[in-house]
């Protein structure tokens, strides 16, 4: 029966932790990332927009179109200053009435339906009303050698009529050296697809099919993917779990997909199982042997096991709530004030993505000694969860215990924690609450107390709140 419920314990750990794990990675990293990823493109990709827009509504280059493109020189200066400035690799302008492609190094030629690198211009021309540009990858016609991202932009007269189309273009190594930065910043692949399912752009080390509907597992996918169906997807892949984020990039009308396989963390809760499933036997074993002898000392070690939190040695939460229940009892009797402190550590999340959970788990530990210094020895302190803690204070009324949350919170912000030769500052956000004559139970206080400990943190975090 132990070795059943060591085996089933283990099993379930692994499940939750498994399934936690997953979550986490579908519903918080992946779009995360993706939201960080997308805020850098507008920085570093959407430039070039603006910049043919300003082309597009610029007084001159309509003015010099309407009045019959007598002499080139203007624009092709213009266009010069365009490049020089803004440090694009290419810009343009081709004319709908006379057909000229002007560039700052000349006319390069007259664009002609019967010409196939001429098709993007009459496919721009065509666009609908509400779209204004196009982005498309192509060979730059003033240098066949080089592919470039063209941002197309319609030019229109004060009547407007379509009179041509201008814009600028970037090198696409450029922006393949942006995704690989991203990819080498955030550790999971980066890529672009188009409305249709192509991969438009990809960093140099991507390996899979030109379209994701031929991805192994994913095909079935891909057209809820496409149709914006969802944004997070699972599947699996040569004996790999994946996990996919895509959003939609309206500038481009492609979809950003950011993709990660199963992290190191899930394949050790595997190897952690089993350790767990071995290590079960063999205490199983043991016991057996010398049960007569250690029963009393193993039993109370259970008991602390199941009573403290692991990692601070403080009180876990289901030993709290006991507690709690006992003495709001005691001091409903005896007519005596009772309050709680609710607190966690601020932007702990940080803390954990870009130092690792070792120095989390640090954090943990110095935050409840910290604690520990500034509560009396019937006070009771207690891991809630994660990185928030409660505070029990029996006899003890709102006031006093603000002050104490003060001290908790003056202290915490006055330690800092050494990381490779770093130093490491914190700070908590508290909520107070004192329990009401009508409250009998303990959920409504610790509910009161959290709302305060969320409007310390709206309010600006690093600070203590008492409830209403």
């Amino acid at each position: 029966m132990l070795l059943c419920a060591f085996w089933l314990t283990s099993w379930l750990s692994y499940q939750v932790a498994h399934n936690s794990l997953r979550d986490q990675i579908e519903s918080n990293h992946l779009p995360l990332t993706s939201d960080t990823v997308y805020s850098e493109i507008q920085r570093d990709l959407l430039q070039p927009i603006f910049i043919s827009s300003l082309m597009a509504q610029d007084t001159f280059v309509r003015d010099w179109a309407i009045s019959g493109e007598n002499d080139a020189q203007p624009i092709i200066r213009y266009l010069d200053n365009i490049q020089q400035r803004y440090q694009t690799i290419t810009s343009f302008f081709v004319s709908s009435y006379s057909g000229r492609y002007y560039h700052p190094s000349g006319i390069i030629k007259t664009i002609s339906k019967d010409d196939p690198d001429d098709v993007w211009f009459y496919r721009v021309s065509q666009l609908p009303p509400s779209q204004e540009y196009e982005i498309n990858i192509d060979y730059d016609t003033a240098d066949n050698s080089r592919t470039t991202v063209f941002v197309n932009y319609k030019v229109f007269d004060f009547e407007e009529k379509l009179i041509g189309v201008t814009g600028v273009g970037l090198n696409i190594e450029f922006v393949k050296e942006l995704i690989q930065l991203y990819q080498t910043r955030y550790q999971r692949s980066v890529y672009f697809i188009d409305a249709l399912g192509n991969v438009t752009l990809s960093g140099t080390n991507y390996q899979g099919p030109r379209n994701i509907s031929l991805r192994k597992g994913l095909a079935s996918q891909a057209a809820s993917l496409l149709s914006g169906a969802k944004n997070s997807y699972r599947f699996s892949e040569d004996g790999q779990q994946h996990y996919l984020n895509a959003r939609y990039i309206p500038e481009f009308n492609w979809y950003l997909i950011v993709e990660q396989q199963d992290v190191p963390a899930i394949q050790d809760l595997k190897h952690t199982l089993w350790i767990n499933l071995s290590i079960s036997l063999l205490v199983t074993v043991c016991m057996l042997i010398v049960a007569n002898f250690t029963l009393g000392r193993y039993q109370r070690r259970l008991e602390t096991l199941a009573s403290t939190d692991k990692l601070t040695g403080i009180y876990n939460r289901q030993t709290f709530e006991g507690r709690l229940e006992q003495v709001i009892d005691i001091q409903h009797r005896a007519n005596s004030p009772c309050s709680i402190i609710i607190f966690d550590i601020d932007h702990f999340k940080q803390v954990n993505d870009k130092y690792g959970h070792l120095v989390g788990d640090r954090a943990l530990k110095k935050v409840a000694e910290i604690t520990r210094q500034y509560i009396r020895q019937s006070d009771i302190l207690c891991r809630w969860g994660g990185e928030e803690f409660i505070v029990l204070l029996p006899n003890c009324d709102a006031l006093a215990a603000l002050e104490v949350a003060e001290k908790i919170r003056l202290g915490v912000n006055k330690s800092e924690l050494e990381i490779e030769g770093n130093l490491l500052s914190m700070s908590i956000s508290c909520g107070i609450a004192q329990i009401k004559t009508h409250e009998i139970l303990a959920s409504l206080l610790v509910d009161r107390a959290d709302k305060a400990m969320y409007r310390a943190k709206q309010n600006g975090r690093n600070r203590s709140v008492l409830a209403e």
